[in-house]
């Protein structure tokens, strides 16, 4: 029997935690024999990555960052999400629209109606099947990023601005409960990880 490709987001706001578990869940899938495709967002493509720099680099207003980021979303998704899914893979994405909706919507306070056509224009229905939405109070998020990294752009954003990116993954996640998982990422690493596995569980992919 041919396997299914599964689509699997983690999102959060930076300092969550997301990537650490991502990493683990990736090994833990190719330990039973799937390919993993481990990417994100922007990025995944040598295109999308150009545009990454821009997008964490360069300062430009909240529709030109929106453009790059689909632009990048687009790219991503013709040249290795789609094919990968093709072909069975589990698909483990380090961000996706999820983020551009918290981040640029809700964050910057760009239009959301213009983001709603952009991601259909986009993704044409495509969306994870599953979201894993990393929730964690800011200003924990904020001691974590300061004890391992300088910021980029959006990292160095004040803590009102993570506190509404925060509201912009719960909004999203009401309104489509059926496809995200919350993982109180408060806890201590092993507590998150048995969330995550709880939730994949739940979510019947790694029976596929």
């Amino acid at each position: 029997m041919k396997q299914t490709g599964q689509f699997i987001s983690f999102e959060g706001i930076d300092g969550a935690g997301k990537s650490t578990h991502i990493e683990s869940l990736a090994a833990w899938w190719r330990q039973q024999g799937r390919e993993v495709l481990l990417t994100r967002e922007p990025g995944g493509t040598p295109l999308a990555e150009a545009l990454r720099a821009l997008v964490l680099q360069q300062a430009m207003d909240p529709l030109t960052e929106s453009l790059l980021v689909f632009a990048a979303r687009r790219d991503h998704l013709q040249q290795a999400i789609e094919p990968a899914l093709g072909r069975g893979a589990i698909v483990l994405c380090d961000r996706f629209t999820d983020a551009t909706f918290a981040y640029q919507g809700a964050g910057r306070g760009f239009d959301l109606r213009v983001l709603d056509t952009l991601e259909a224009w986009v993704q044409q229905g495509r969306q994870p099947d599953l979201t894993l939405w990393f929730d964690l109070d800011p200003a924990v998020a904020a001691a974590r990023r300061a004890a391992v990294r300088a910021p980029d752009r959006f990292e160095a954003q004040d803590l009102p601005f993570f506190e509404r990116v925060r509201a912009g993954y719960a909004a999203r996640a009401a309104a489509q409960p059926g496809r995200f998982a919350r993982i109180d990422a408060g806890g201590s690493p092993q507590e998150v990880h048995a969330q995550v596995m709880r939730a994949v569980q739940a979510h019947g992919a790694w029976q596929e």
